[in-house]
Parts: C-alpha cells; structure tokens; sequence
C-alpha cells in the first residue's frame, strides 16, 4: 500500500482528493492538513510515503512547506496546484518534490502519478514538461541560478546521455528504448547520477539539465 498524506487548504477540494485516491486499491490516506504548517507537523507524526501538495496554502506555502518535508526526509512530494506559473514549477522543484500536477489532471492521471512518484520516478504533468523546455528555447542567455554542480565532471558519458533524457522528461522505459539499454540499468545509471549530483529526486536533475542545456 503506498501511504499518502493529502495537504490542501479547501476542504472541498481536499475531499474530493481524498476520495479519489482512496478509491484504488493499493493507496491510503493515511492524513489530512489543511495547511502547509499542517502538513508538516503531520508528515512527521505520520511519516507517510508521499504528501500530495497544494502550493498555495495559509501559514506555510507549499513551496516552503515541500522544502522542510523533503529536507528531513520524511516522505516525496506531488505538488499539486491550479497554477502553471514557471515561478512555482521551479520553485517547487527546486525545493526537492518529485512532481507537478495540475489540479484539471484527470482523476486516473492522477492516481497514476502517485504510483509513478512512489516507484521512485519523478512526474511532471505533459503541460508543464513543454513549458519548461520552451522557456529555456526561447531564453537561451537565461543566466543559471547558480554554478554547475562539482559533481557534474565526475559523470560519465551514459549518465550524462541519461542526463539529458530526464532533461527532455522521458521516463525509464522510454530511455531504455533511446540508448538501447535495459530499464534495470537506466535505474542504476540514474541513481547514480542523482548521488553524484548530490540531487533529491530524478526531477531535480530534469531541471537541472534544462538549465544547463545539456
């Protein structure tokens, strides 16, 4: 059973969530908060697979939130949001969730992604993975937050090969597909890379590719 907490600040929308996941057979909701405050209080009390989060919440957003959740390594995060603003794709990214999902996600789509953060591989919604690839096309002198990770020399040429496909957000199967590799490899070769890059989720170094233009 994957165990989720469900963080959202209205309660009807948090009903309906609830109702949804709890309706397929290999999830439980364990919890409910209705702010981000909340939700990591009882991230720490529950210790839940994963927190389904809202960005926009009282107290505590859930940008910030998703930091403290991810940083104490309490559980993965599934953001959840009706906004596509690029400020808080990154910001939630950047904070170490595991994915983003629009809140017009149809109810089996999300149910899938919960599946899919749970296995360990990161999720971002079609709409926001094309966002985030004409951003950077369009802004090519874009400055980078920050300098390239130390860690980025010490890759070697498949994992910067599968480097570039999470950047494109490809999942597993689909990059074994590209570099003619098994799936079981894939998985090593990005557990790896996640380590070297001293990155929290799959997602993370997605971002990061797309930052570097790799």
């Amino acid at each position: 059973m994957i165990r989720v907490l469900v963080a959202e600040d209205q309660s009807a929308v948090r009903a309906g969530l609830v109702l949804i996941l709890g309706s397929a057979p290999d999830i439980e909701v364990v919890g409910e908060a209705a702010d981000g405050e909340e939700a990591v209080e009882r991230a720490r009390a529950l210790r839940p697979d994963l927190v389904v989060m809202d960005v926009q919440m009282p107290r505590l957003d859930g940008v910030s939130a998703t930091r403290q959740v991810v940083g104490e390594g309490l559980a993965d995060v599934l953001v959840l949001t009706t906004f596509d603003l690029d400020e808080y794709v990154f910001g939630a990214l950047r904070a170490g969730a595991s994915g983003f999902l629009l809140k017009n996600t149809e109810a089996k789509d999300l149910v899938e992604a919960v599946r899919t953060v749970a296995r360990g591989e990161g999720m971002i919604a079609p709409a926001v993975t094309r966002r985030l690839i004409a951003e950077f096309a369009a802004k090519p002198e874009r400055p980078r937050p920050g300098p390239a990770p130390e860690g980025l020399s010490a890759l070697t040429r498949r994992e910067r090969e599968v480097l570039s496909c999470l950047g494109e957000g490809l999942p597993n199967a689909e990059i074994a597909v590209r570099l003619e590799m098994a799936e079981a490899t894939v998985k090593t070769h990005v557990s790896r890379l996640l380590g070297k890059l001293e990155l929290r989720s799959r997602v993370q170094a997605a971002v990061l590719a797309q930052e570097l233009g790799l």
